[in-house]
């Protein structure tokens, strides 16, 4: 993907995967530890965000929690909004407006998602990076010690740190799985007996596999061959979109610093920390690219530098293509504007949907190859049969009521209605109608479900009567 004029001695980049060697190898990097203004906002950022992640499973709203994904069950709750199984177009709808609004993200500020608050980036840089740098120092002491034979020192800071990475990645499966099944049923395993919740227990040994693996071994790969967000970032973002960008206009061309000699170059002297400190290990100086992920690293190593010379600060910063060709920034496009109006459209939809969507759902049909039946007393009955879905998470205990008649239910058994949370109660019914009510050989009849005086839904069913 080419985004930006460089030179052509620079475009060898474009024929190779720089994290492969020329022998098939991995290519593993050593960033250097950043540092900057845009590092230490990213630090706060990080901790804002890390504090929200490991708190959102323990808040509750309406006694149930603020998040909860539980593809075990086909449970979900976003902010507040319970959808279960009965609602899949709810969700559907949910996910589309978010693919939308990442494509309206995407287009007006690029990447900005990957650098900033993308779990991988995020845990990765500033937790088990942050771990790495503590215990083995900079990249030039790992690189030491990497190539170092196995001695005592080697296997307590190796140790050491890969314990500490098993320590997180093991958190962190823990923070999944409470967004999957709850903290409460979370505790349960932690409280009780493993032998009780195998198979609970094998799922959280087993993300904390995963991401140990992802963590200490895949790192940058997840981001450059796993990730597909980078290989849509060409068709998602445009000359006005905002990335972590090199000023080639300004910095063009390249060439070493020397004292007390006029200099005909541009402002880039070359010094190549904007690649040192890279994680995925690419030149920013080559334009964007699908393994940048925005993460400002390359902004402050080159700013550190402009101060050192003497030059301006930004020859490395966020900015867009037109802003350095044309130096103007335009942000609203009509491709723009085209995503804003799809988002609001389908923003309220969904708005609609919630606020007319009703605690249960029923569907009664006559039940099939019955006939209606004329009663001794003058009356005509319908046999039916009905389920009942509750489409929250807390019990409801139904009551069915005929609204627009003189008639009445009468319930084959003793069925217990009451509903778990998502869950489904199914029975019989005889509709009992005085005939003289009836003045047609189909009359529609409306029903509704009420819970102690609250009405939950209305819904209408056929009732079937001999021609008068």
């Amino acid at each position: 993907m080419k985004t930006f004029d460089i030179p052509e001695q620079d475009e060898y980049f474009r024929d190779h995967f720089n994290a492969v060697t020329e022998d098939g190898k991995r290519n593993w990097f050593y960033p250097q530890k950043p540092k900057g203004n845009w590092h230490n906002r990213r630090v706060w950022f990080t901790v804002v965000l890390l504090g929200l992640l490991f708190a959102a499973p323990f808040i509750k709203l309406n006694r149930q929690p603020l998040l909860l994904f539980n593809v075990l069950e086909r449970k979900f709750i976003i902010f507040g909004i319970f959808i279960g199984p009965q609602d899949y177009w709810l969700f559907g709808l949910t996910m589309l407006s978010f693919m939308v609004f990442i494509v309206l993200f995407t287009t007006v500020f690029g990447r900005l998602w990957c650098g900033w608050a993308c779990p991988q980036t995020v845990f990765m840089e500033m937790v088990f990076r942050k771990i790495e740098y503590a215990i083995e120092g900079d990249a030039g002491k790992q690189k030491l010690l990497n190539k170092a034979p196995w001695n005592t020192d080697k296997i307590i800071k190796k140790g050491s740190k890969y314990f500490l990475f098993l320590a997180v990645s093991f958190l962190i499966a823990n923070l999944l799985l409470a967004y999957v099944i709850g903290v409460d049923e979370l505790g349960k395993i932690i409280s009780e007996p493993i032998g009780e919740h195998i198979p609970l227990f094998s799922g959280i040994v087993g993300f904390t596999a995963i991401f140990y693996f992802n963590f200490a071994w895949l790192r940058d790969q997840a981001c450059t061959v796993v990730c597909p967000y980078g290989r849509l970032q060409g068709v998602l973002m445009d000359r006005n979109s905002i990335v972590v960008a090199y000023d080639y206009k300004r910095g063009e061309t390249r060439g070493k610093l020397h004292k007390g000699k006029e200099r005909t170059e541009g402002d880039c002297i070359s010094c190549n920390q904007c690649v040192a400190v890279c994680p995925t290990g690419i030149d920013i100086r080559n334009g964007m690219q699908m393994e940048c992920v925005n993460c400002t690293a390359c902004i402050d190593a080159c700013d550190s530098i402009m101060d050192r010379v003497g030059f301006d600060r930004g020859l490395i910063r966020y900015t867009s293509e037109n802003a350095i060709v044309n130096k103007t920034s335009k942000l609203i496009t009509p491709r723009v504007i085209g995503y804003v109006v799809v988002l609001i459209l389908l923003w309220s939809g969904l708005g609609f949907m919630l606020a007319s969507r009703t605690d249960t759902q029923t569907t009664m049909f006559r039940a099939p190859g019955s006939q209606y039946v004329e009663n001794k007393d003058g009356s005509i009955s319908n046999l039916y049969t009905f389920k009942i879905f509750n489409k929250t998470n807390h019990v409801v205990r139904p009551k069915l009521v005929l609204e627009n008649s003189q008639g009445k239910l009468i319930f084959a058994g003793t069925p217990d209605l009451t509903l778990d949370g998502a869950g489904m109660a199914q029975g019989t019914v005889f509709i009992v109608i005085p005939k003289s009510e009836l003045t047609s050989r189909k009359t529609k009849l409306k029903l509704s479900v009420y819970q102690n005086n609250e009405k939950l839904e209305t819904f209408e069913t056929t009732f079937m009567a001999p021609q008068n």
